[in-house]
């Protein structure tokens, strides 16, 4: 049986190799144009190839985003840059142009993924993109599990699905807003997130806001699988690597679990208590259960607290003398409860008995953000595990 795709954004190459390092079978990357995320560091060709190399070396996949709504300027030199970033040793790409499509597949033997901006939510459209030679369609946000299932059954198709993070306020992205508030372009790249502003309406006390809350199908995970979906995606190249590692790593080991023959309210519920800590919006599972409605959103009242569990990120290990060298994120003392987790899965709980700082003196407390220190960790762990309050 070929297990489902975890799919990971990646805004620049350290995300990348968090990505895949943490259990993603694939990334999906935006190049300095044509992206819907310009905001994000993006990748150069050179960084694409070396994106490439080190997922390839890995046996996982490099996609690239080339998914904005192209006006004619836009046309100018995306040739030469589609004909560097194949070169470069990518392995599909995410369209919403029928034009930048057709010419993929007529020049290049490289898969192209229809993107959610094509908003496609029935069987007929699948098909159709399916008789244009198209590989892959990412799903509309807003269609349900029981239409997955029989666009799947329908066209057999390989669909790809969004599982976690952030929701577009508006049809699978297709938002103005942004160009007109602000004047930039959320199509071509430049979203402002115009639906997070708080708005003051007729001199209300209360302001008013139309966000959405974040998307999360850690509990729906199983059902989702069993449609047949090949890919599941989480949302975030704009997020923190701590960010990419929890949700990842969550997802690899219920992924894991389902296939094991493992999954069960206990491991998903203990996921869901990982997946809560490490952002600070609720989340709901939006279209895939019933028509999303007021539940599942914000509109007055919402508060977003900044989140620290997030305290250390392990740069190296001496076995010898059982001391991890740490770059601090957060504050955190001697006595402290704290757990380390690793790429390969593993979590380390402890509390912090020994502390020092970089020229090897005893210190307790951290107090200095991106200081590097040395911590004493009764177990060996591997380079970039990440360290956080105690959780479980």
């Amino acid at each position: 049986m070929d297990r489902v795709e975890l799919l990971a954004p990646a805004g620049d190459l350290e995300r990348l190799k968090i990505s895949l390092l943490y259990g993603a079978d694939a990334v999906y990357i935006g190049g300095q144009d044509y992206s819907l995320r310009a905001n994000a560091n993006n990748f150069s060709i050179d960084e694409i190839r070396e994106a490439c190399t080190f997922a390839h070396r890995l046996g996982k996949k490099v996609y690239l985003t080339l998914n904005i709504v192209f006006h004619n300027e836009d046309l100018k030199d995306v040739n030469i840059f589609i004909k560097d970033v194949v070169k470069a040793g990518i392995d599909a790409f995410i369209v919403s142009d029928p034009f930048i499509i057709k010419y993929i597949k007529d020049n290049y033997d490289v898969e192209v993924h229809l993107s959610t901006q094509g908003s496609t939510t029935n069987k007929e459209a699948v098909s159709y993109w399916k008789n244009e030679g198209v590989d892959r369609v990412v799903l509309a946000r807003e269609v349900s599990i029981k239409e997955i299932k029989e666009i799947y059954d329908e066209t057999g198709l390989d669909l790809e699905v969004f599982i976690h993070g952030a929701m577009c306020t508006f049809y699978s992205g297709r938002c103005c807003l942004s160009n007109y508030f602000t004047n930039r372009d959320s199509n071509r790249g430049g979203c402002a997130q115009i639906c997070r502003f708080a708005f003051d309406i007729d001199n209300n006390e209360v302001s008013f806001t139309m966000a959405t809350k974040d998307l999360n199908m850690a509990s729906l995970l199983d059902k989702l699988i069993s449609t047949g979906v090949k890919s599941l995606k989480i949302e975030g190249r704009m997020r923190s690597p701590y960010y990419l590692a929890t949700v990842i790593s969550s997802y690899r080991r219920l992924i894991d679990a389902y296939y094991d023959g493992t999954l069960n309210d206990d491991i998903i519920l203990k996921e869901e208590k990982i997946l809560s800590r490490v952002a600070n919006r609720e989340t709901s599972t939006h279209f895939y259960l019933k028509e999303a409605d007021y539940t599942d959103q914000y509109y007055t009242g919402r508060q977003e607290l900044s989140n620290q569990d997030f305290l250390a990120q392990v740069l190296d290990y001496d076995p010898k003398t059982n001391l991890a060298t740490i770059t601090q994120r957060n504050y955190f003392k001697v006595g402290d409860s704290v757990e380390i987790f690793t790429p390969s899965g593993e979590i380390i709980s402890f509390v912090v008995e020994k502390l020092y700082d970089e020229q090897g003196n005893p210190i307790d407390v951290a107090r200095h953000p991106e200081e590097i220190l040395k911590l004493y960790v009764p177990e060996s762990v591997e380079k970039d595990s990440m360290m956080r309050v105690k959780i479980l």
